[in-house]
């Protein structure tokens, strides 16, 4: 019998709260082994972490908590700076009318 789940959520214990980015070997490693989209937690300290998560590390999907609560980054300016990058993100309308 086979379960059907569908998204799993890495979070690397070892890098959560660190904001020194993704443990991108493992998500490399989870994302070639299961065929459900794979979403990148714990580490994130930057945009440029979550572009690397997205890219190098293969995920689907990024998560970060810390860097939005403490205010140190918007959501609209990291969603602008992925897109900006050819990353596939939902963007606000008022984002996409110009």
């Amino acid at each position: 019998m086979e379960l059907g789940a569908g998204e799993i959520c890495i979070n690397s214990m070892d890098a959560d709260g660190q904001k020194r980015g993704y443990d991108l070997e493992l998500l490399r490693a989870i994302s070639a082994a299961v065929p459900v989209p794979v979403i990148a937690s714990g580490g994130a300290g930057s945009p440029e972490d979550m572009l690397q998560g997205l890219t190098e590390g293969c995920a689907d999907a990024v998560l970060a908590a810390s860097i939005f609560h403490f205010g140190e980054y918007r959501i609209a300016d990291v969603k602008a700076y992925l897109h900006e990058r050819g990353v596939p993100v939902r963007m606000p309308a008022a984002m996409t009318t110009a």
